[in-house]
């Protein structure tokens, strides 16, 4: 549900990162993630935190140009604990 979608990731690894790159997948990541559901998901696991220990995982072998550095950053909007 947090995860970006294939199209999204499809065009991510199309070329090598640079910083413009990153900004606009970014920007794009964040829009999805402002929707409803996730906002909503968001919240829902900042909540969670405050009394389990949660994970995100991924593929990407760079967390700085991955989508778990940005679901952290949101995470910790939302409130959550993040270690």
């Amino acid at each position: 549900e947090l995860a970006p979608p294939a199209d999204m990731v499809s065009w991510a690894l199309s070329e090598p990162w640079t910083d413009k790159r990153w900004a606009t997948y970014a920007r794009r990541y964040r829009v999805q993630m402002s929707e409803p559901a996730a906002r909503h998901l968001i919240e829902l696991l900042a909540s969670m935190s405050k009394r389990t220990n949660l994970s995100v995982g991924c593929y990407c072998e760079d967390e700085s140009r991955c989508h778990r550095s940005l679901l952290r950053e949101l995470l910790v909007d939302a409130g959550a604990d993040v270690v």
